[in-house]
């Protein structure tokens, strides 16, 4: 029996997550009173049960207390249901913004503010964060890759990546991401933008590439790059942090900056330790 719960913030995905799971074979109950936790853990054991792979949502609410729920998820844990916790996680401002669009009300906010309600939240979570066996990011994750992370341990029971990076490029003109961790600029490479055929081309263009990459300067930068990110990978997994945002910035976003994230991705899925998306946040806006 696989029995996974799926927790975390409002807003983190976690009902996206469970979707996904059911489309895996789990069998998903959503929004079950805390009070009913263990018995259905208890009746879903019961000997003769086809049951294989349960993942249960597990919501922090206003009218419950989620003191009570940690409580029950740690004597679950420690008998014999192997119960494995999935914490879904993202940023306070993603949070918020997706809770404006979708028009919802925090369950914490009452009649406030969302950012309290969020505040809240993660007052009220710290602690059952703190005892996740997984905690999935989707601050900068695409429904594609959030998938392909999900089956990756729960499908394919592949090893768990605690540190998930993302690989941003952008343009300086267009002003730093506000929620990057290391940025590099690379204005110091000659600028394709100012050869004809390549102007209206990108960093995702063969000859654009090749045109960046043709400068010596270029594969010392990358090799250098490399070599500091994967002594640094390890020693934040160590120190518990789970999502690293890596921007790499030129003068409009579109053509070395994209040129040298493309590189440092590929470079970076040929490691062990980390999960790693790429994100090329002003290749559509122009600039040079």
């Amino acid at each position: 029996m696989r029995f996974v719960v799926v927790t975390g913030m409002s807003g983190g995905g976690k009902r996206t997550a469970l979707k996904m799971l059911e489309d895996a074979g789990y069998y998903c109950v959503d929004n079950l009173p805390v009070t009913l936790v263990k018995k259905f853990a208890e009746l879903i054991t019961m000997p003769g049960s086809e049951i294989t792979k349960v993942a249960l949502g597990l919501d922090v609410r206003a009218d419950q207390s989620f003191e009570d729920a940690t409580k029950v998820l740690q004597k679950l844990k420690g008998r014999e249901y192997n119960v494995e916790i999935l914490f879904m996680e993202a940023g306070d401002d993603v949070l918020i913004k997706r809770y404006k669009e979708s028009r919802r009300l925090h369950p914490l906010a009452a009649e406030g503010r969302i950012e309290d309600g969020v505040r809240q939240e993660r007052r009220v979570l710290e602690r059952i964060r703190g005892q996740a066996d997984y905690v999935i990011d989707t601050t900068s994750l695409l429904t594609r890759e959030l998938k392909e992370e999900l089956d990756r341990i729960f499908v394919n029971n592949e090893a768990y990546n605690s540190l998930m990076v993302t690989v941003m490029s952008f343009g300086f003109k267009n002003g730093i991401p506000a929620d990057a961790d290391l940025v590099f600029d690379v204005r110091f490479l000659p600028n394709p933008f100012y050869i004809d055929a390549l102007k209206h081309k990108t960093g995702n263009d063969k000859e654009v590439q090749d045109y960046v990459m043709g400068y010596e300067e270029s594969h010392t930068f990358m090799d250098k790059l490399e070599d500091m990110i994967s002594f640094l990978i390890p020693n934040y997994v160590k120190e518990g942090k789970y999502r690293l945002v890596i921007a790499i910035g030129c003068t409009g976003g579109k053509h070395r900056s994209v040129t040298l994230a493309n590189d440092l991705f590929k470079r970076l899925k040929e490691q062990d330790g980390c999960g790693v998306t790429l994100h090329h946040r002003d290749v559509n806006n122009g600039g040079t």
